[in-house]
């Protein structure tokens, strides 16, 4: 699992090689998908894209945002436990 971002400020900006190596690809918000066609519309058709409806207003790392992100993701793909669980 890989967390990049849409936005030219993003720490991780997303790249044609994070859209090739994903099989699934997990969205905040539906702008995220819409940037995302944008400058991926040759390579997105053949992924699974899934928007989570979750505002993007969270810090990195923030605690609220990875359980939200847990109990969201975990709907459409087995998550493995974490080190510290």
């Amino acid at each position: 699992m890989r967390s990049v971002g849409t936005e030219d400020k993003a720490r991780i900006k997303v790249t044609r090689g994070h859209i090739g190596w994903a099989d699934f690809i997990f969205v905040m918000e539906k702008k995220h998908i819409r940037r995302l066609r944008e400058n991926f519309s040759d390579i997105l058709p053949n992924k699974k894209v899934v928007c989570l409806n979750i505002p993007d207003e969270y810090q990195f790392m923030d605690q609220e945002l990875i359980d939200i992100l847990i109990s969201t993701v975990s709907e459409h793909i087995e998550i493995p436990m974490t080190l510290d669980e």
